[in-house]
């Protein structure tokens, strides 16, 4: 059970990171985020929560892809350490 708490802790800790990164490195996150918690509505009047997250997710990715296109080698270097960590997680056991 415990082991089961500490690996849930460790993914949320693990897309937080990545969400406040992309949040210091590109404004349309950085803005979608803001708007999001501070309860504006956001441009196109979407009112459900499930479209907001929606909507979020959306900015997230393509500024995920315009920061992986201009920096391809580190993204290359990232997804390589993030199989390894992969199998050393599962490996552990």
């Amino acid at each position: 059970m415990r082991r089961h708490i500490n690996g849930s802790l460790t993914a949320v800790g693990g897309v937080c990171a990545l969400v406040v990164g992309l949040m210091a490195i590109d404004e349309r996150v950085r803005l979608e985020v803001s708007a999001f918690f501070s309860g504006r509505p956001v441009p196109g009047e979407i009112a459900t929560l499930g479209g907001r997250l929606k909507e979020a997710g959306v900015v997230m990715a393509e500024a995920l892809r315009d920061q992986s296109i201009e920096h391809a080698p580190l993204t290359i270097f990232a997804l390589a350490a993030l199989i390894l960590v992969m199998f050393l997680t599962m490996t552990r056991t």
